[in-house]
This record gives structure tokens, C-alpha cells and sequence, in this order.
């Protein structure tokens, strides 16, 4: 696996102090030009000039290295990380894609609604789960990260991976719950980050996404890219579909919508080439779909005619089931431990090079997630991928 080098730049020092003069940062930020407010209604489909992606003068880059030694220099007071190996399914070879997906929880929720009665609140404060976010983020190093729950992307998250050679997307919720919470840091949503040093920018999609052309409150980015050292382009989505039991038929009616969006930029794509025969596009769908692998948006990426699989189907012995969870976290109403979270991708032009295994029961711990020691009540999925040579 290549890892990603950056010029130093700037010493440790320095680093501490424009690290921490950031991460300390806690003004409220301007909000994206999406951002509605609650109810008003807005068009299905956004246009690409309104993919968030923050533009300014050219920054100083940071070392990534040194970045994730300030986390664990600021984290040295608690408890040891989950030590987490990868599962080979292949050799794999230089030029892999790593992908990343996690649900950080945004933390107006962490603080406000999602009522972790088994959490003290110091482990919720913005003040440590922004390094244990990052540290995770940067122990992996993954060439496309997709966040979901991002409420502090200008403040934290834009600015720091952009001087680690990351650009990135930001699409907001219309109606975000985290504006009912006082002391809010705006609307949280779905954010895609990639490494320029690996990708081209192609094109942006941002998705409200519709049940019955009627827009809900859950979106979506489908970004294209090009890799640099293949040529080939790979089109990726982040989405973070509706919550809660009870709402399967509006969770169908979203990843349906998705599918068709998806299956349209790659159409228009593919219009555009003249790549012949062989210009199909390989398609990596990440999210938090918060539907049980039994629910029928699970069924329908299973069976479309996108040739989709799951690629942490890839963890089970013979590579036809899901995880037992991707999150377990105790609430009033009970305890929740199930699979909500996929990384969904092309099985006819790529392959599975490598998985990230979950922390056991026991590592968790009997209070679950989040903890001390984890900073989202869900964990982060991690694959390494690989184009199929052309047929």
C-alpha cells in the first residue's frame, strides 16, 4: 500500500500551535449557500456549482506524520486505541485505492439528541473526539474518505485535510436536526474528501434525495474522478439515508433514487468519452444506510443492475454475509447493535484487496460506543481496492 508523503513545511512547534489554534476554533461558521431553512422547500437535484467545496489563496501544506503524532501527543492522557488489522483478500499492488466510511456523529447530537446514557460527557466534548476523529482518519490514510454527520466541516475538517493534500465536497442536510440544538455549529451532512496527489477531478453531483419525487432531508455527493497513475476514472457517492424503525419504505425509496442519480453521471460520463468499448465505470457507494442487511434498500443495491456488492461481506468466511455490526450504542429506548454502514462497489472492474477487521465485544467494552477511547457511535470501514485489468 503507497502511503501519502507531504513536504514538511513547518516545524513541530509551529505545527502544535496552527494545529491547536484550529482544532480550538469555535465560532459558529458561514453557512454553505444550500443551507435553508427548516421547511422551506428546495429543487431534487442541486446543481454542481453548488457542491460545497471550499476555495481560498494557496495554505502551507502540513506532514501528515506529524499531524497524527500532535492526536496522540493531545490524547496521551487516555486509554489505548482499538488495534484494528486489515483482512488480505489479495496481494493488491501499488496503485490500490484506499477507501474510508465512516458516521463521525455530528456533535450537536453527540451533546443534544442522541442521548448516550452509558457516555460520560467529557468523552462527548468537541475537544477530544476532533483529535480521536482525526487520528483515525490519518492512521489509515485513505486516498477518499466519506463522512456523514460532518457539522464542523469549515471549522475543522475542510481546513486541516486540504493542507494534507485532500480536496473535498460538503453537501448539508435542508432541514438539519442539529439546528435544534443550541450552540449548534450549523447543519451537519455528507462531505467527501480525496487525495489530489492520487485524483483528478472530473465532475460533482449534490443530491437531495426524493421517495415519490417528494425531497426528504437526507442527501447525497456523486463525485468522478480519474486516477492519475491509471487513467481510469471511478465514480464515488457519500450518502446518509433516513433514521429510525418504521421508516424502511422512505430508507427503499431514497436508495432507489440514488441508484438512478448514480446510474445518470455515469451515463453522461460515458456520453462524453471516447474510451470505446471498455469506458464502463467503476462505481464505489458509501454510506450509512441505517437499514439491517434484511430491509429492502439493501436488497435493491444487491440486485441492481449496477452489478453492486458489499465489500465488508468480504470479512465472513464465504463472503456472502455482513458484519454482526458497524455500530452498538446504548440509548434510553435499549441498546442497538447492528449493521447499518456498507461500502458497496463494482465486483465486475474491481477487486477487494483488503478489509479493516472491527474491534471485538470485549474491546468495546460493556458500555459500547461512543467511548473514551471512540469517538462515533459507529465505526469507520476501510477497504483497499484495485481495477480489474480491461476485458
Amino acid at each position: 500500500m503507497e502511503t501519502m508523503g507531504y513536504p514538511m513545511g513547518i516545524g513541530p512547534a509551529r505545527l502544535y500551535s496552527t494545529l491547536a489554534h484550529t482544532l480550538s476554533s469555535s465560532h459558529r461558521a458561514p453557512l454553505p449557500l444550500t443551507h435553508r431553512e427548516p421547511h422551506q422547500p428546495a429543487d431534487t437535484t442541486l446543481d454542481s456549482d453548488f457542491c460545497q467545496e471550499q476555495k481560498g489563496s494557496p495554505v502551507s501544506p502540513l506532514d501528515l506524520v506529524e499531524v497524527l503524532q500532535q492526536c496522540k501527543e493531545a490524547l496521551r492522557d487516555g486509554p489505548p486505541r482499538y488495534h484494528r488489522t486489515f483482512i488480505l483478500q489479495s496481494d493488491g499492488d501499488s496503485s490500490a485505492i484506499r477507501v474510508m466510511q465512516w458516521n463521525i456523529l455530528a456533535q450537536a447530537l453527540g451533546e443534544g439528541l442522541d442521548s448516550f446514557v452509558q457516555c460520560p460527557l467529557e468523552a462527548l466534548s468537541w475537544s477530544r473526539r476532533k483529535y480521536l476523529i482525526l487520528e483515525e482518519i490519518l492512521t489509515y490514510r485513505p486516498h477518499i474518505l466519506c463522512l456523514q454527520e460532518v457539522d464542523h466541516y469549515f471549522d475543522t475538517f475542510q481546513p486541516i485535510l486540504a493542507r494534507l493534500g485532500y480536496r473535498s465536497m460538503f453537501c448539508p442536510k435542508p432541514w438539519s436536526p442539529c439546528l435544534d440544538v443550541e450552540g449548534n455549529n450549523g447543519p451537519d451532512g455528507c462531505a467527501l474528501f480525496f487525495d489530489e496527489s492520487r485524483f483528478e477531478f472530473l465532475d460533482c453531483v449534490s443530491l437531495q434525495l426524493s421517495a415519490m419525487r417528494i425531497p426528504t432531508n437526507q442527501v447525497a455527493l456523486v463525485v468522478m474522478l480519474r486516477c492519475r497513475s491509471t487513467r481510469r476514472r471511478v465514480c464515488v457517492a457519500v450518502t446518509h439515508l433516513k433514521a429510525r424503525a418504521g421508516w424502511e419504505w422512505l430508507r427503499s425509496a431514497q436508495g432507489s433514487d440514488l441508484l438512478r442519480q448514480v446510474q445518470n453521471v455515469v451515463q453522461k460520463h460515458a456520453v462524453r468519452t471516447s474510451d470505446g468499448p471498455n469506458s464502463q465505470v467503476p462505481l464505489i457507494i458509501c454510506g450509512d444506510f441505517n437499514a439491517v442487511p434484511t430491509e429492502d434498500v439493501y436488497r435493491h443495491f444487491l440486485t441492481s443492475p449496477l452489478g453492486l456488492d458489499s465489500a465488508y461481506k468480504k470479512l465472513s468466511q464465504n463472503s456472502l454475509t455482513e458484519p454482526r455490526y458497524t455500530t452498538w450504542k446504548i440509548r434510553p429506548t435499549g441498546e442497538c447493535c447492528a449493521t447499518l454502514d456498507y461500502i458497496w462497489y463494482t465486483q465486475d472492474l474491481l477487486t477487494v484487496d483488503a478489509v479493516l477487521d472491527f474491534p471485538s465485544e470485549e474491546e468495546i467494552g460493556p458500555n459500547r460506543l461512543p467511548s473514551f477511547r471512540y469517538p462515533s457511535d459507529h465505526l469507520s470501514l476501510v477497504c483497499d481496492f484495485s481495477f480489474k485489468e480491461k476485458q
